[in-house]
């Protein structure tokens, strides 16, 4: 089975049992003083298996079907079989710590869900298609300009700091993402620059 199909089914499932159980919830999520003072490391991943409610599942799960299995085909050929889960694995991770080192006394800051692993794929993605068509919220646009348009918003929210969101992560993950691909493949950079100077709709 693809990994990224199981990355899916196992946050699905982890997701939806989370829903109701806030037990499972607690023990997941990623709460800066759990690790800090009682060691438990495994929330810097954990807390990308969980989700607020079934529209964030859903929203990251879909991004994660359609561009997860390119990227998957891609680091198979880079890395080996696991490649993809080693490069999503370290997106939840260094997403999530600028945040964690952040509020790592703050004993009432919490945060969840795999959008700063999903940002990864998605701008790896872009470098290798740029110009490709994506769908965003039924509006068709290239892969380029919704990277742009992501990027700003992301920062705007994060500077404004008014909802509950971790734009923050959203912006490391895409960074990630795309500093990780270009050195697992450093013929990615100039294939994306030709690619820019070859505009196609």
């Amino acid at each position: 089975m693809p990994i990224t199909l199981i990355i899916l089914a196992v946050t699905c499932i982890v997701s939806f049992i989370a829903f109701s159980n806030s037990r499972l919830m607690n023990d997941l999520i990623l709460w800066p003083p759990a690790i800090s003072r009682q060691r438990e490391y495994h929330r810097l991943v954990t807390y990308g298996l969980v989700h607020a409610d079934f529209g964030h599942l859903l929203f990251n799960m879909i991004t994660l079907f359609f561009f997860g299995r390119v990227m998957e085909g891609f680091y198979a050929g880079q890395l080996g079989t696991f490649g993809f889960a080693l490069f999503y694995l370290g997106g939840l991770v260094v997403s999530i710590l600028p945040t964690y080192l952040k509020n790592r006394s703050n004993p009432n800051y919490r945060s969840l869900g795999a959008s700063g692993a999903v940002s990864a794929v998605l701008f790896s993605y872009i470098l290798l298609a740029p110009w490709q068509r994506i769908i965003v919220f039924v509006i068709p646009m290239p892969a380029i300009v919704y990277a742009v348009l992501y990027t700003g918003y992301s920062i705007y929210m994060d500077r404004r700091g008014q909802d509950n969101i971790n734009h923050s992560a959203h912006l490391w993950g895409a960074a990630y993402g795309v500093l990780f691909t270009v050195l697992v493949n450093p013929r990615v950079l100039p294939h994306f620059l030709d690619a820019l100077l070859q505009p196609r709709f």
